[in-house]
């Protein structure tokens, strides 16, 4: 039996209106205690008019929608109070939930009990969440087709062929005796273990693959002082974030900025120009542009008229960069390479490199697990698959080479969080909001 839980489902700031969601077996007793009218003998989902009451005060006058368990997204009775949006309201709504027997909801736990009450498997959990912090239209599409469950439909029938496979080689192990039980043969174990893999192989290349839309991708801009990277910072954003001055050194710390470049998240690091400095707050930030440059997917090594400086490119050589020729509108010789004027908002020719070099491309949308939960637990699977292959080729025993793969089905259990859900609900649930 799950206690009742209240928790405000809309942001905590002055609206036309905030929802307040209730759940729990008991969850009609409590809302009766405070409603102006009673939903004990409630049988089915319904809407209903009325007041919040602390005793014969009347809080706010609101529209309540009452879901009859399993017919809700937790799986249990529950009750969403639509009220004016006014914090005082707000908080004076919950506290008289609060004092009539229900109790703050922690982070998730409303999704976290639509997964424990089977509405929901972790994957379609963690895709609500990805719906929630998505900043692009391709992020959030390629969570609502997990949200869905297409995601784990594709998934699931690599579980059943792995269990099938398992079943076989245990039945073969403990009814030895039976002649009429079809003998499971090594050949059989590499023929299914190889089309496996193979599937799991495609998922694992097209999670990769998509995670950076749901991630996004880190850029450090770096250069001498003056070269024109804060100018490049504001060319990218389309607006103007970072000072720019003519004086060297103006920047002096790490400024941020994001964009959407093809559907794809882009971080931004405009960082201070390193050079040997005696100023102590410079070299603060100097110290702080080559932690982003260490933390960096791609860097932008920004050069201009005044020359390349071989030492600041020593210490981004051996990572994925490109070379981008600032102030073209003055060069008067241009060689080959990548050349942009930033001041005069040209960088379509560096944004064209960046997709290139970080191979972004027109996004196809199709299932995917793209998280570094789901990935890991895939590559574990792909991992202990290899061994049940590489141990059947040596000739093992039968019941050594069941390990791995047991240990393949116990991953993909692990993925659709059918194992362990309660180990489970504390960890994934926790990054979640409380509303949800």
């Amino acid at each position: 039996m799950f206690e009742t839980i209240v928790a405000l489902a809309t942001p905590p700031a002055k609206s036309a209106l905030a929802l307040i969601r209730v759940s729990g077996d008991d969850c009609f007793k409590v809302v009766s205690k405070v409603f102006s009218k009673d939903l004990s003998n409630v049988k089915e989902r319904g809407i209903h008019y009325g007041y919040i009451l602390d005793g014969d005060k009347k809080i706010d006058q609101v529209v309540l929608l009452a879901y009859v368990a399993p017919h809700s997204f937790t799986g249990e009775n529950s009750v969403e109070i639509i009220s004016h949006g006014s914090l005082l309201i707000i908080n004076q709504i919950v506290g008289v939930l609060l004092k009539n027997g229900a109790r703050m909801a922690t982070n998730g736990e409303f999704s976290s009990r639509a997964f424990l009450n089977g509405k929901i498997d972790l994957v379609q959990a963690e895709a609500i969440n990805d719906m929630i912090n998505a900043t692009t239209e391709e992020a959030k599409d390629l969570s609502m087709i997990s949200l869905t469950g297409e995601t784990s439909s594709l998934f699931r029938p690599i579980k059943d062929k792995i269990g099938e496979i398992l079943s076989h080689i245990e039945v073969n192990i403990d009814y030895p005796e039976y002649e009429d039980i079809e003998e499971t043969s090594k050949e059989e174990i590499l023929e299914k273990c190889a089309g496996i893999l193979g599937d799991i192989d495609v998922l694992i290349k097209d999670g990769e693959k998509n995670r950076v839309y749901r991630e996004g991708i880190k850029i450090a801009i770096v250069g001498k002082p003056n070269v024109g990277k804060s100018s490049l910072l504001n060319a990218l954003i389309k607006e103007d974030k970072a000072i720019v001055t003519s004086i060297a050194g103006t920047t002096r710390d790490v400024v941020e900025g994001d964009f959407n470049l093809a559907g794809v998240p882009v971080h931004l690091y405009d960082t201070a120009g390193i050079r040997d400095s005696e100023d102590v707050i410079e070299q603060i930030g100097i110290d702080k542009a080559k932690k982003a440059v260490e933390n960096a997917d791609l860097i932008l090594f920004v050069v201009d008229e005044s020359g390349f400086d071989d030492d600041l490119y020593q210490l981004i050589k051996n990572q994925k960069h490109i070379i981008a020729n600032n102030k073209a509108d003055i060069i008067k010789e241009k060689k080959d390479g990548i050349y942009i004027s930033a001041k005069n908002n040209d960088v379509e020719p560096l944004l064209c490199k960046i997709k290139e070099e970080l191979n972004i491309g027109e996004l196809t949308l199709k299932p995917s697990f793209n998280n570094a939960r789901q990935l890991g637990i895939l590559k574990l699977m792909a991992t202990s698959l290899r061994k049940a292959i590489e141990d059947t080729n040596n000739n093992q025993p039968i019941d050594l080479i069941s390990v791995s793969i047991m240990s393949a089905y116990n991953c993909a259990l692990d993925l659709l969080g059918e194992n362990n859900k309660n180990d489970l609900t504390d960890e994934i649930f926790s990054r979640f909001c409380v509303g949800k």
